[in-house]
């Protein structure tokens, strides 16, 4: 990446950090686009380069967000030895692996869940995996290093990967931040469970 190439992107990461810190802390409703070009330190037209209002930059800020979130998860897969589980087993394993670690930041940070949570589904994942805002973080990768090449040993490896964001996503937000319908490390074993049965049904027989 050239100086120039590089000094863009520095500009919108500063635009994308500010407008997470200022939705997070004031809510987007009350936070305009002069606003975060004034904490950001550029100028207004600079913002209109990336995003066409506050609601696109929203849009793109969860996307690089969740990028994020894969790739922390990712990075620390790829340190994982995997070597001891059966040929079925790693995959399952390599998943709730994933998951776990995304469940993990999410507690971490309850902001950022807060933030991206009720986005965090399929259209996201899709929108990440397809490179869509995904300021590149290569998703697919992720999404490969996990089956590596075998997606024909599932059936309809898109859909059951769907499932299991839709359920990870939707049973870890109350849990987190309201310890409802119980505390997150309590319930893990079940979220767990039955993303094993998922993989499982998907499983084809030979």
């Amino acid at each position: 990446m050239g100086k120039v190439d590089k000094k863009k992107q520095q500009k919108r990461t500063s635009l994308l950090d500010t407008a997470f810190n200022l939705f997070t802390s004031r809510g987007i409703h009350n936070t305009s686009i002069a606003d975060i070009v004034e904490n950001a330190g550029v100028a207004k037209g600079t913002f209109y380069l990336y995003f066409k209002d506050k609601y696109d930059i929203r849009n793109k800020l969860i996307a690089h967000k969740a990028s994020e979130v894969f790739r922390t998860a990712d990075e620390a897969l790829q340190k994982k030895d995997f070597s001891l589980f059966g040929e079925n087993a790693v995959y399952e394993e390599k998943v709730i692996f994933l998951a776990d670690n995304i469940i993990n930041q999410f507690a971490a940070d309850k902001t950022l869940l807060r933030f991206i949570s009720k986005k965090l589904d399929w259209g996201m994942f899709k929108n990440v995996l397809t490179g869509t805002g995904n300021d590149g973080v290569d998703c697919y990768d992720i999404y490969d290093a996990v089956f590596q090449g075998e997606h024909d040993r599932y059936e309809n490896p898109e859909i059951m990967v769907y499932l299991i964001i839709e359920l990870v996503s939707s049973t870890c937000y109350s849990a987190i931040l309201a310890g409802e319908p119980a505390p997150i490390e309590k319930l893990k074993p079940y979220i767990f469970r039955t993303v094993r049965q998922i993989m499982q049904s998907h499983l084809i027989k030979k």
